[in-house]
């Protein structure tokens, strides 16, 4: 699965849902793709596009004409069904930073708002739900050095509106796992590094949030080449787990069993591998000192 090039096209978790139900429903009524479109007037690539979440949203009269076809009598459920298509239709709080935001990460903050577990590997920068305000600035203006100090300051607006997760209610279960070398790279300088490396000690006093560090001294591990990325487990049981994957210009996202489990398993390792939990306050204290 990957981002859609235009705003509209980007998946949102609640289109994904309703994509695997219908997916699920046809089966069990035992239609193809042709058959089910055949039976609404759409084409086979189009009933394809709704089970994958590759439409810009769902029609109600489509969704109701499905349900129809697939054998659904029950009202409510019909009821039920509609209402999250309706939802599904809504734009996210972020649209309105859409003026700073690529089209493409709208996806991810689809994944990490609806996640019931966020878990990640960072090799080179503080994962953005855990960054300071300070050290979120200082980063990026480096990644945007053209932009304009009202664009920046919006992109900094963003990230601290994505760290409101951390503190709602029933928040996702998050579990990170950093090189030490993140904690080395001198964003912002000193100062701004202290402040950051306090913030992770108080962050990681949440009982929600676990944090590892991977110490120079434990050498080479299985996620050395990869690069940072992150993987979302949701509470619906329709979702698989989805790995991230960002570039310059573009994101990957990876819903395949094959291949989430490979990156599912390095993190089990990176987590065996790094400094205990209960570890992390003392290490980071220590690092905190020498800045």
């Amino acid at each position: 699965m990957t981002a859609e090039t235009d705003w509209g096209g980007v998946p949102s978790v609640l289109r994904m849902i309703l994509g695997r139900q219908l997916e699920e429903l046809r089966t069990r009524a035992g239609l193809t793709y042709e058959q089910a479109g055949e039976a609404i007037g759409v084409s086979h690539s189009t009933i394809r596009r709704m089970e994958a979440a590759k439409v810009a949203r769902l029609r109600l009269a489509d969704a109701e004409k499905l349900l129809q076809v697939y054998g659904v009598t029950d009202r409510q459920e019909i009821d039920t069904f509609l209402k999250s298509v309706r939802e599904a239709s809504k734009r996210g709080w972020w649209h309105t930073y859409r003026d700073v935001m690529p089209d493409w990460f709208a996806a991810y903050l689809s994944l990490e708002q609806a996640a019931l577990q966020v878990r990640a590997y960072e090799n080179e920068f503080v994962h953005g739900l855990l960054q300071t305000e300070e050290y979120a600035r200082a980063l990026l203006g480096a990644g945007n050095p053209h932009a304009p100090t009202e664009a920046t300051e919006r992109r900094v607006a963003l990230r601290m509106r994505r760290q409101e997760l951390l503190t709602r209610e029933a928040p996702p279960r998050v579990w990170v796992v950093m090189d030490e070398t993140v904690l080395r790279w001198p964003v912002g300088g000193a100062a701004v590094m202290r402040a950051q490396v306090a913030h992770l000690i108080e962050v990681n006093r949440l009982p929600h949030v676990t944090l590892q560090i991977m110490p120079f001294a434990n050498g080479p591990h299985p996620a050395m080449r990869a690069g940072a990325f992150h993987l979302f487990r949701f509470r619906a049981p329709e979702l698989p787990d989805v790995v991230y994957l960002n570039g310059l210009v573009g994101a990957v996202y990876l819903d395949k069993g094959d291949d989430v489990v490979v990156y599912r398993e390095a993190l089990d390792r990176l987590g065996a591998q790094a400094a205990p939990a209960r570890k992390t306050e003392a290490l980071l204290g220590a690092i905190r000192k020498e800045l």
